[in-house]
This record gives C-alpha cells, sequence and structure tokens, in this order.
C-alpha cells in the first residue's frame, strides 16, 4: 500500500512540473480542437512569442502554460465560431538548452522532461579530459535577468539555460 502511495506522489509531482512548464520562443507545439480536423495545426514559437491561429486574432504565447493556451484559444473559439470547443495543447518539441566547455560535443540540445545536469553532459558526449568535476555554472533567465548558479549533478536544466563546464588545472 505504501508502495502505490509513493508512486503516486511522485506520479503526481511529474504532473505538476509539465503543467508549470512555461511556453518560449523556439517551442513547437500541437494545437487541436476536437472534431475540426482543419482547426489543427503545429506551429513553432517564433521570438515574437506570438502566433497565428484560425479565426483568430494573434495570440501571444510567452510565458503561458498548454492549459492556459488551450483555454485562450477555446475563449476565442466559443464567442463567435464554435458552441463548446474542445481544445489541446501539446509539446512537440521544447527549445533547447545549450553546453559549452570541457565536453566533448559542446553545442544546442534539445530539452527534455526531468533533464538534469549530469544527463545534459551525458548528452554532449561526456566530460573532455581537462574539464573540472565540480565548476558547472549554469546561466537562467530568471524574472527577466540572467542568474549564474552553480551546478551540482542532480540540478535541474531548463530551456535556456546555459552550461559552462570549466577546465581543470590539475
Amino acid at each position: 500500500m505504501q508502495f502505490i502511495l509513493a508512486l503516486l506522489i511522485v506520479c503526481c509531482s511529474c504532473l505538476v512540473q509539465a503543467s508549470d512548464y512555461r511556453l518560449g520562443a523556439g517551442d513547437e507545439v500541437a494545437i487541436s480542437v476536437y472534431g475540426e480536423p482543419d482547426l489543427s495545426i503545429n506551429v513553432k514559437i517564433s521570438k515574437s512569442g506570438v502566433i497565428t491561429f484560425p479565426f483568430l486574432d494573434d495570440i501571444n504565447v510567452l510565458g503561458l502554460s498548454t492549459k492556459a493556451l488551450a483555454e485562450k484559444i477555446r475563449a476565442g473559439l466559443l464567442e463567435d465560431y464554435l458552441v463548446d470547443p474542445q481544445v489541446t495543447v501539446s509539446i512537440v518539441e521544447y527549445r533547447p538548452f545549450f553546453i559549452h566547455g570541457q565536453v566533448n560535443r559542446p553545442g544546442g540540445y534539445p530539452y527534455q522532461d526531468d533533464l538534469t545536469l549530469d544527463k545534459a553532459i551525458a548528452l554532449a558526449g561526456g566530460l573532455a579530459s581537462r574539464a573540472s568535476k565540480s565548476e558547472w555554472k549554469i546561466t537562467r533567465k530568471v524574472d527577466g535577468k540572467n542568474k549564474v548558479i552553480q551546478g551540482v549533478v542532480m540540478t535541474q536544466i531548463l530551456p535556456d539555460d546555459i552550461i559552462e563546464i570549466e577546465q581543470s588545472f590539475f
């Protein structure tokens, strides 16, 4: 019984994290309206953060959750076009994170759910021979400002993060 309870807690915490994700430039989303195939689109969010959806004005999606975007589209269609639109929004591809410095394959990589710093390093081909085992810095936008944090193996990585793996001198 305790195992089932623990499993439910883990599952619910994953759902909360997924629903907290905020859309940004570079994300690709799939929008569909049940029973309306002409209103199903995939769209990549541009730097402006604005998407175009049939019958509606341009929609600014920066900072919205997928649920909030679905509700915004539903409200727009409900006014003049459909009786009870059922809108779903899902993320097709997350915007990338970036890793550079002392890794074997520096560059930009697509974000994945539950990405930690050790997994990001693995995606970049592992640490180079001269890499520091502890000097890992992450630059992250927080409230519109860049913040540098010291990373450890289990640090959560977010889309748009820039990871710097320093060189070891010994």
